[in-house]
């Protein structure tokens, strides 16, 4: 009988070559420099459409961290790497105040020039590795230079947290949102989370004691500000002095938030930050099984807790992110129940999110099964961050 875990990393590492295969060969944008800002559900690449800076760091990110994970395929890896890097910095990087903007036409002049943290955060994640991968100075000192920026105007001092976003030139904006379908509040768990993972690996590459507190500190935030041990999940939305504003979770962003949290405790160091990370990890994911985990259907996207409605569309990121998650609950509690879950959510994935006919993962699907047509393929927010990484973490 074959081992099922070989089986499984066999087919991790084979989608993994898939991944990369899609992004080699449609998103390279051999008109104008850089990636093509969008393809739609069919695989159609759109015309003249814009470049969102969320699509190219992640792009940056992933062609780093699997070229320093596929020591042997770091060669044609790393030119994509460099591509990204090299367009980032050409069309992204704000010269005059300092950071990356959000967004610029097809032919990469500026559209969007507000500075959402979200966005700074990704471009430090994706500086910091394509550094691990390249050795290049420029890279790390963009990233501290983008820390140091993150860390004077957007971090809080008077309630601690980060505020979301800003004019270009770091002046306070009025409508804060990351996009149309989140609120307008002061201080959400998403833009923590990937400000955290970002750090994460800053701290990695520079050993920085400033870094190091920061990072600490978001931890702290973590488990203090955004976890709720009542229920076991991650609250999102929050005014400046931490008053929840609603009551929504996302599953997805639960599930994620446990294996990060952890990743940066391990990385600072801090072994009460790990235990008390590795401490909730466990109930975090049990709450996940008992309700964004459907046997044989994958996981549901989220739920207002107040009203009790519930998105049940199949997102294509939480399905990775659950994988990884249960990972690492299984890795702590040796509990079955969490790898026969990631068992089922991959083999569901297999047969419902990804595209065999044109590549890549649908963006969403409904609880029948049934794809939205009008989502896309490549877009603003449809990257190869979440399933890379899966693959990657999974197969180590």
């Amino acid at each position: 009988m074959a081992d099922p875990t070989a089986q499984f990393k066999a087919e991790l590492s084979a989608e993994l070559e898939n991944i990369l295969k899609y992004w080699n060969e449609f998103s390279v944008d051999e008109r104008n420099g850089g990636f093509v800002g969008r393809r739609d559900h069919f695989n159609k690449e759109v015309p003249d459409a814009s470049k969102g800076i969320i699509l190219n760091t992640r792009v940056l990110w992933t062609f780093s961290a699997v070229a320093n994970h596929k020591k042997e395929q770091s060669g044609e890896l790393r030119s994509l790497a460099d591509r990204a890097y090299g367009y980032l910095k050409m069309a992204f990087r704000d010269d005059i105040f300092g950071g990356v903007f959000w967004e610029v036409d097809a032919e990469g002049n500026p559209l969007n020039r507000r500075k959402q943290i979200y966005a700074q955060a990704f471009a430090i994640y994706a500086l910091s590795e394509y550094h691990i991968l390249s050795g290049d100075e420029e890279a790390k000192e963009w990233a501290l230079e983008l820390f140091d920026l993150v860390e004077l105007h957007a971090r809080e001092r008077e309630f601690n947290g980060y505020l979301e976003a800003f004019q270009q030139d770091w002046s306070p904006i009025e409508d804060m949102r990351l996009s149309e379908k989140d609120k307008n509040s002061a201080k959400t768990m998403n833009t923590h989370l990937h400000v955290l993972e970002a750090y994460t690996t800053l701290y990695k590459i520079t050993k920085s004691e400033a870094v190091k507190e920061a990072l600490e500190n978001l931890i702290e935030l973590f488990l203090n500000k955004f976890y709720d041990p009542k229920n076991q999940h991650f609250q999102l939305f929050f005014d400046n002095q931490w008053n929840r504003e609603g009551n929504v979770v996302s599953y997805g962003h639960d599930i994620e938030a446990i294996w990060l949290m952890i990743e940066a405790a391990k990385a600072s160091g801090n072994k009460n930050l790990v235990n008390r990370t590795q401490s909730i990890a466990v109930p975090v994911a049990e709450t996940f099984l008992e309700e964004a985990y459907v046997s044989e259907k994958g996981v549901i996207n989220e739920k207002d807790l107040d009203s009790g409605e519930t998105d049940t569309d199949r997102h294509w990121w939480p399905q990775a992110e659950a994988m990884v998650g249960l990972e690492y609950a299984y890795q702590i509690s040796g509990e079955e129940k969490f790898k026969n879950a990631i068992f089922d959510i991959w083999k569901f994935t297999q047969e419902h999110i990804i595209d065999h006919e044109n590549g890549e993962w649908f963006f969403r699907i409904d609880e029948n099964n049934r794809t939205y047509t009008q989502e896309d393929k490549l877009g603003m927010w449809k990257c190869p961050y979440h399933n890379s990484r899966a693959c990657i973490v999974l197969m180590k």
